[in-house]
């Protein structure tokens, strides 16, 4: 009888190390970190931003295809203002009033890539603005929370010095295309009599 119950004892133990060892490894092994999704080459945000103190509504278009992006700033009280820019690290930005000053920018790399995130060391899930999200943070320089369970940006903040500019996406618009193709153009002007940005101070003295 003992002898029955030791057979069976180990023929148990064979099978359940059999099974075991045909389970998949990532069932005992630590999940996988989420990673930041790409950006689509194409999309439409409306951005809430906070820059130092100075708030802006942001109708923000990119296209990854046509290598540029088109910000239309409406800033608080005052004027609006687009910014072009290219993945050359070239920008122009321009109020809306036609021959009003230009300001040309070299801000290298150029536009951010999809994949900008790429690297990012993850911190977790956070609540913010209500949704629940994925944190990531980057040369610490960039926090960017991620819905996570849609995947979509919800918002990112940057610290460069002296300040620092905090993002919140209100709407996110996937394939939009900006049926005005005239607003992806710089205006002649520009080219003409445009001047390179070198400071703050000379963007706070043109009154954007």
């Amino acid at each position: 009888m003992r002898r029955v119950s030791a057979i069976s004892w180990s023929l148990s133990v064979f099978l359940l190390s059999f099974f075991f060892h045909l389970l998949p490894l990532s069932i005992w092994s630590e999940p996988a970190e989420p990673t930041p999704a790409e950006w689509p080459p194409k999309f439409n945000a409306l951005l809430f931003e906070n820059s130092s103190g100075k708030l802006h509504v942001i109708d923000f278009w990119y296209d990854w295809s046509r290598g540029g992006s088109l910000r239309i700033t409406q800033n608080q009280l005052a004027k609006l203002t687009y910014e072009r820019s290219w993945d050359n690290g070239t920008s122009y930005l321009y109020p809306s009033e036609i021959h009003s000053p230009c300001w040309l920018m070299h801000i290298p790399p150029g536009i951010l890539r999809p994949n900008w995130m790429e690297g990012a060391i993850y911190h977790g899930q956070q609540y913010v603005d209500g949704f629940l999200c994925n944190v990531w943070e980057k040369v610490g320089v960039v926090w960017y929370y991620e819905d996570a369970v849609t995947k979509t940006p919800v918002h990112w903040s940057w610290i460069p010095f002296p300040g620092e500019q905090s993002v919140h996406v209100i709407t996110f618009n996937v394939g939009a295309v900006l049926e005005d193709v005239d607003k992806w153009e710089v205006p002649d002007y520009c080219f003409n009599n445009n001047n390179k940005l070198e400071n703050d101070e000379e963007m706070k003295a043109s009154a954007f």
